[in-house]
């Protein structure tokens, strides 16, 4: 696939939307210190952000290259390390932080928390705490727009309408990946498949855990056409997804997209990743995909002044989103009681 490059306008708005999750990510992540980790260290006591915090710090250049061609009709589903693709998507930035502050203006009323976003509105169908959840849920989402497509007169409901199911590389280790790509293939669905190989499956490196050639190699197995990219590469990663989705979009049946990027953090926000060696994550921060579009984007004529202007926009707002998030209210204790199941008198029969 040869794909123009975007255009410079295309460029900036790539650019900008990456630094809006990587100062998402960087602030909430500093909001997270101090409270206690997942693994028992106790750090402090000022956390604002309770609970854990999955980042996606070095992979903003995937959810930037391929959301940038979804609509809002579009579906999407991701992982418990979200914030990007949710932002990626149209999602409110402030809402989100609302929703890690556990208040009562975030997404999910404060209940949901990180590692279940939500908003609809935009056709983000959520977050998941379980690995490789969003496969099944993102091809459901899919063949429910393919029956209404059918169903209505002319095939007018949804228009052209597509899902986009993020997932990791961890992922394709389990049964959900590859029952959710027999499913999509058999009835030749509109999803698009983009996995995030950042070579990490929470504390263990996914390459020895991984036989055959990974994601790309499995999908060929089912007959879906599958297009590897440097996902630490906005433009390539925006070129890709451009001719995938297209083809999906025009009835031709399920996509996947292999990006190739690195998480560049620990497994949550106060997780040291002492495991990992130093040099490879050394060699990673090299290919730092915000870095690598500002130098692109210089060599095209770009000011330094405009680049600096953009990420100047993007701390300010989350620094306002943050003010928010801690200025709002606390949920009522009542709302415990809502959004919640009526099993009636809750005995086994």
């Amino acid at each position: 696939m040869n794909s123009p490059l975007p255009d410079l306008g295309e460029r900036r708005s790539l650019y900008r939307t990456m630094l809006r999750i990587r100062a998402f990510e960087d602030a909430a992540e500093a909001a997270s210190q101090g409270g206690v980790s997942a693994y028992g260290q106790q750090a402090g006591t000022a956390a604002k952000v309770r609970g854990p915090l999955h980042l996606s710090t070095g992979q903003e250049a995937v959810p930037a290259g391929v959301c940038a061609h979804l609509r809002r009709g579009d579906y999407l589903t991701s992982t418990h390390r979200g914030h990007g693709h949710t932002l990626a998507k149209g999602a409110d930035l402030t809402r989100m932080m609302c929703e890690l502050f556990g208040k009562a203006t975030g997404f999910n009323g404060g209940k949901g928390g990180s590692m279940h976003i939500a908003d609809f509105s935009v056709g983000m169908l959520g977050a998941n705490g379980v690995v490789a959840a969003g496969l099944p849920i993102a091809v459901g989402a899919a063949h429910a727009q393919k029956l209404r497509k059918s169903s209505a007169a002319g095939g007018a409901v949804d228009g052209d309408a597509i899902t986009a199911c993020f997932f990791g590389d961890g992922a394709i280790n389990r049964g959900p990946f590859l029952e959710a790509l027999n499913w999509a293939k058999v009835y030749q669905l509109p999803v698009l498949f983009v996995c995030e190989d950042n070579r990490w499956s929470a504390t263990t490196s996914s390459g020895p855990m991984t036989a055959g050639d990974g994601a790309s190699a499995r999908a060929a197995s089912m007959d879906i056409e599958s297009v590897q990219v440097d996902g630490n590469d906005v433009f390539a990663v925006h070129g890709a997804a451009s001719d995938l989705i297209a083809q999906v979009r025009t009835g031709q049946g399920p996509r996947l997209l292999h990006a190739l990027t690195y998480r560049v953090k620990g497994h949550v926000s106060v997780d040291p990743a002492a495991y990992r060696d130093a040099g490879e994550l050394a060699a990673a921060l090299e290919t730092d995909p915000i870095a690598r579009a500002r130098a692109a984007l210089l060599a095209s004529g770009v000011s330094a002044a405009e680049l600096d202007a953009l990420q100047d926009e993007a701390l300010a707002e989350v620094q306002d989103a943050l003010a928010a998030a801690d200025a709002a209210p606390w949920p009522e204790a009542t709302a415990a009681f809502e959004d919640v199941q009526d099993v009636g008198a809750g005995q086994w029969i």
